[in-house]
């Protein structure tokens, strides 16, 4: 069976005989990998275009499919050591399972590298002295640097066949160049002593190089191993099985047999499985996977349903109107999808300076050899030719360089974690202090997130024997607004009294007799039918309440209102602070909700935005998003529902409340412990820091470069004699390293 791959397989453009599909690639470790594969696409007959993102590790083509075919794609992959995943029933399980088999594989060798780099140090700079140290370094270090780190030697190979460096070009070049030169030492040191010259080795320097870099790869496989989880938990969200009537029978059929028109049995605490609308009976339905909105929605025949969307209490059937790839669910999971793919390869820092500092470092070392071959003395100009160019390589070593951006974002991280910021990768780290927009989710972002009783105004003296007539009538309704009244009463101690009858009056409220009395619960309709009069102090109360956008209810008995009281999702207290911080900082500032305009406008007053947008779909989110982001702006979104994953997934930085769904978590690469929203401005502040320390330390790195490749090459000698040797340029590399750790180590201290 050919791939089905995520739906994401979409229309080509118009005019046009092709078709356009996504497949998962294989066995990419780089940016570069991306390259070469979308080079091998777009050059292979029958192929009009194609894209690679090395973020989630798939591929786009569009191509004729009656020129070729998709098996001559992947032989065409396959023939620079990549794969393509066609030929499966489940496309992206194959490419998680080999991305398991791949992190696994790396967790290994970093784990063994280490092992077998320790001892390699301590004899290396504590016991250089003992019988056969040479011979057992060479014997521990040869498996770390080609075994190992074997990927170096591979990946740089596959990237000088396109002609392109990277820093697996450096740590091949450098390590390879310090193990042969060390094993040449070994195994034939007379070659420098007839030449007064003492055979130094660097044994433990490859290895600890490769061990170093190992790691920082091992960090960045388990932050992308962790890109599709988001995906993963939207397709959880539908249902497996659907029960459809058929001939007055209710009968259990998959949910991909569904067909439009047929009708659906929902029953109290059911999934919806797909798009439709009621056509029997009523419930209230979550719907805040698609509003973000706390309190669940009253359906009743002909309103319509959402796939994914979760029944309460009551039971209904309805119409499928939409199936498959065009429910809202699946419209949902498919923008996400294209929001993580859309982003373009992130081509590191260092591999940008390693694609300039590689093949100038060659430079010199192949003039620093031929310098010495022509004006070197004539008795030994081949040993200090061969001596200078290898030092000159070993004091050029990316550990420094490499260890610049890693050190600081390792560093940073932890810093995050003591401030209650989880961050997932590098990448959100070293963006956050671009950001310019801020993009706020309203329910559970700026407010709890949870509709509570803001007011409870008592009409009478006598209250504790009402306030159990209240919570009995509230604890037996179906509203969700109830639940708000039953929390706050538990928090009076109070304990329901024991009602002779209740009802249930849809659309209005609760009614319920008690020692012959009938009392009700509702809304103002509910009271005009009961002919109860409200007063102008109450009258006074509820304009205020409704002008904050406040819900009222009503809790009367036959004659007059006994109680008033306002549900409202409460604004947190830190929301207003933590806008007005980053306003300070010159960042734009806006909310999104899907509720209406009328709650928006009273939040964003509250907090102090002016700026809004309200009764937003997901995908309008996103688009709002794009936009900004089309204006030239750097967007950070923050959001903690399933709503907001794909406005999440398109942000440049994105955030996540810790209070919120998982799949926003997954997909957002920062999450926010706690509810404080100031935590937003504290994790652009841990960016900015950051990525100044990083600069600080590719700063150093290349200074110390700058100073120690022309001496190493002898620029001295003619001048005062001055060779340096290159035990001292390994001695000089590591003082570097550790200049870099420990410029890095000042971020725990640091103000945010």
């Amino acid at each position: 069976m050919s791939a089905q791959p995520n739906t994401a397989e979409r229309p080509a453009r118009a005019g046009t005989k092709t078709v356009r599909k996504t497949y998962p690639v294989l066995e990419m470790s780089c940016a570069a990998c991306a390259v070469s594969v979308e080079s091998m696409l777009k050059t292979t007959p029958g192929v009009s275009d194609a894209g690679v993102n090395y973020a989630n590790q798939q591929a786009w083509v569009e191509f004729d499919p009656k020129t070729v075919s998709q098996q001559e794609l992947q032989t065409a992959i396959r023939s620079i050591g990549y794969d393509l995943v066609i030929d499966a029933e489940d496309p992206q399980a194959v490419q998680a399972e080999a991305q398991q088999r791949q992190y696994e594989s790396l967790k290994n060798r970093t784990i063994w590298a280490a092992v077998l780099s320790v001892p390699l140090v301590v004899i290396g700079m504590v016991f250089m002295a003992m019988p056969y140290a040479n011979e057992i370094m060479l014997g521990l270090s040869a498996p770390v640097v080609f075994g190992l780190g074997r990927t170096f030697f591979v990946n740089a190979w596959k990237q000088a066949r396109h002609g392109k460096t990277s820093m697996d070009t450096l740590v091949a070049l450098s390590t390879g160049i310090a193990f042969l030169f060390s094993a040449f030492n070994t195994l034939n040191p007379e070659f420098w002593h007839q030449r007064g010259i003492h055979p130094h080795v660097y044994f433990e320097t490859a290895a600890v190089i490769v061990t170093f870099i190992l790691l920082g790869k091992l960090l960045e496989e388990r932050a992308k191993s962790n890109t599709s989880s988001a995906i993963k938990k939207l397709m959880g969200l539908q249902s497996k099985t659907v029960r459809v009537v058929e001939n007055d029978a209710e009968i259990e059929i998959p949910v991909a047999s569904v067909r439009v028109g047929q009708v659906i049995v929902v029953r109290p605490g059911e999934k919806i499985p797909v798009d439709g609308v009621v056509v029997a009976g009523s419930s209230f339905v979550d719907e805040s996977m698609i509003s973000g909105e706390p309190v669940a929605v009253e359906k009743k025949p002909d309103q319509a349903v959402f796939a994914g969307t979760i029944n309460q209490k009551g039971s209904f059937r309805f119409r499928a109107e939409k199936v498959g790839a065009d429910t809202v669910l699946a419209q949902i999971i498919r923008m996400v999808q294209d929001a993580q793919g859309s982003k373009a390869p992130v081509q590191k820092l260092v591999d940008r300076i390693a694609g300039i500092f590689v093949p100038v470092v060659i430079a010199v070392a192949l003039l620093t050899f031929a310098a010495w071959m022509i004006f070197g003395p004539a008795e030994n100009a081949f040993a200090q030719a061969l001596l200078t160019s290898v030092t000159v390589l070993v004091i050029a070593c990316p550990c420094a360089l490499g260890l610049a951006t890693p050190t600081a974002i390792m560093v940073g991280v932890g810093k995050g974690a003591d401030n209650q910021i989880l961050i997932k990768d590098a990448e959100s780290l070293e963006l956050g202090y671009k950001v310019n927009a801020v993009v706020l989710d309203k329910t559970g972002t700026i407010t709890a997130g949870k509709p509570a009783v803001t007011n409870l105004e008592w009409q009478v003296a006598e209250t504790v024997h009402l306030s159990s007539l209240l919570y009995a009538l509230e604890s037996q309704s179906e509203h969700p607004l109830a639940d708000a009244v039953v929390e706050h009463l538990n928090g009076l101690v109070v304990k329901g009294a024991k009602l002779e009858t209740f009802e249930s009056l849809t659309g209005r409220g609760v009614s319920g007799r008690y020692e012959g009395t009938t009392y009700v619960v509702g809304n103002r309709r509910l009271l005009d039918e009961h002919g109860i009069s409200i007063s102008k102090s109450v009258e006074q109360h509820v304009q205020q309440w409704q002008e904050d956008a406040q819900t009222v209810v009503y809790f009367a008995d036959e004659k007059a209102v006994l109680a008033v009281l306002s549900i409202a999702d409460v604004i947190k207290e830190t929301s207003k602070t933590a806008i007005q911080t980053l306003k300070n900082r010159g960042i734009e500032v806006y909310m999104l909700t899907g509720d209406n305009r009328q709650t928006a406008g009273a939040v964003a007053k509250a907090v102090g935005l002016t700026d809004f947008r309200a009764e937003v779909m997901p995908s309008d989110k996103a688009a709002f998003v794009q936009e900004l982001q089309n204006r030239g702006k750097v967007v950070a979104m923050v959001g903690d529902g399933i709503n907001d994953s794909q406005a999440l997934a398109q942000a440049d930085v994105s955030l996540a409340m810790g209070q919120g769904s998982d799949i926003a978590m997954d997909v957002a690469r920062m999450t926010l412990i706690t509810s404080d929203l100031n935590r937003v401005p504290k994790a652009l502040e841990l960016s900015r820091k950051t990525v100044q320390v990083i600069r600080q330390n590719l700063f150093w790195a290349f200074i110390y470069n700058l100073i120690g490749i022309p001496i190493a090459a002898g620029v001295l000698f003619p001048i005062n004699g001055f060779l340096l040797n290159p035990m001292m340029a390994g001695a000089a590399m590591a003082l570097s390293s550790v200049s870099v750790v420990s410029n890095s180590l000042r971020l725990r201290n640091a103000r945010l």
